[in-house]
């Protein structure tokens, strides 16, 4: 591996544990002179590591103008849930016939590893909640299925930069447990519900089907102007 090549992967992974963790929201510019000035490498280096987000959603190139961080529309963010859900379900067929023997050990390490936040760093914990789900995919073996669930998640988290009113990470990590207990006692179809609500409470966070604003909201705004 060339020293360009593993530039461009600390990069890339950098930036996207930047965009995970909500440090850069949805719609901001990088541009590649500031973004290479931050971390000591050339142009080049940061063109490969943006065309690398972009291909993962996370990015879009916009004409004459540059990169920014993706503004998923949320038509969009519903397609992305619906998408997640069945992939997630799938992942959960697997691991019910074929767990590696030390799969256990490394969900439930994960596990820990999300209560030790929990209540203490929001950015922390939506990445670690993000990786558990990337975590039973890699699990399966099927290097494809792992792909496009860690694309799906990752694009997830731009969704709730944009739409969450609010992340609680305390009936994350509890389902998260009860994940794996149902895979353990071999209930597919259980482990499947779990996840669903589980999927269901985070989409209803991201009040995907947003409800219009009230007359008085919408008017409490313009009002304001009017106060002494």
């Amino acid at each position: 591996m060339t020293d360009q090549t593993t530039l461009t992967d600390a990069v890339h992974t950098l930036l996207k544990r930047a965009i995970i963790e909500q440090a850069l929201k949805p719609g901001m510019r990088l541009p590649e002179d500031t973004v290479g000035e931050q971390f000591g490498v050339s142009r080049t280096i940061v063109r490969h590591a943006l065309v690398r987000l972009q291909n993962e959603g996370l990015v879009v190139t916009r004409r004459n103008r540059g990169a920014f961080v993706a503004e998923p529309s949320l038509e969009e963010a519903k397609q992305i849930f619906e998408v997640r859900r069945a992939l997630e379900a799938e992942v959960i067929r697997l691991l019910v016939q074929r767990i590696p023997e030390n799969g256990y050990d490394q969900l439930e390490a994960h596990v820990r590893s999300e209560e030790s936040v929990k209540g203490k760093d929001g950015p922390v914990s939506i990445r670690l909640a993000g990786e558990f789900h990337t975590l039973l995919a890699e699990l399966t073996g099927n290097a494809v299925l792992y792909r496009y669930v860690s694309e799906v998640v990752l694009r997830c988290s731009l969704i709730m930069a944009m739409y969450a009113k609010t992340h609680s990470s305390d009936c994350a990590v509890d389902e998260h447990s009860q994940i794996i207990a149902a895979i353990r006692a071999g209930d597919a179809d259980g482990a499947i519900s779990i996840m669903d609500h589980h999927l269901g409470a985070v989409a209803g966070r991201a009040e995907l089907a947003r409800k219009p604003d009230s007359v008085s909201t919408i008017l409490s705004r313009y009002g304001k102007e009017l106060a002494p």
